[in-house]
């Protein structure tokens, strides 16, 4: 139960995360599965493909092919909806992480 608890707590960290990379330019599977990996998370294509597709069928995210050296390549950018759920979720997401640390 407690790793269960903690793969939904991070999932929904890395939802918020996508949209926040997301809003900066546009991302792709393969360099946002680096960059959780910088944070130190490692997740397979499996769950984080379905999850940019969820995200955009919500409205979140919108997406695009580009030709990169032969190679099609799907990227994904943030739309207004998307941009206005981001700073929800930054605001309340300071707001119980913070007090989390309280002493």
């Amino acid at each position: 139960m407690k790793d269960k608890l903690l793969k939904d707590l991070f999932l929904g960290f890395i939802k918020v995360h996508i949209l926040y990379h997301a809003n900066k330019e546009p991302i792709y599977g393969h360099e946002f599965s680096e960059e959780l990996r910088r944070h130190g998370f490692k997740i397979s294509y499996g769950t984080l493909y379905p999850i940019f597709h969820k995200l955009q069928e919500q409205g979140y995210l919108k997406s695009m092919n580009k030709n990169v050296n032969g190679k099609l390549r799907r990227y994904y950018s943030i739309t207004k909806s998307g941009k206005k759920i981001l700073e929800k979720a930054k605001l309340q997401a300071k707001e119980l992480v913070e007090e989390l640390y309280e002493e």
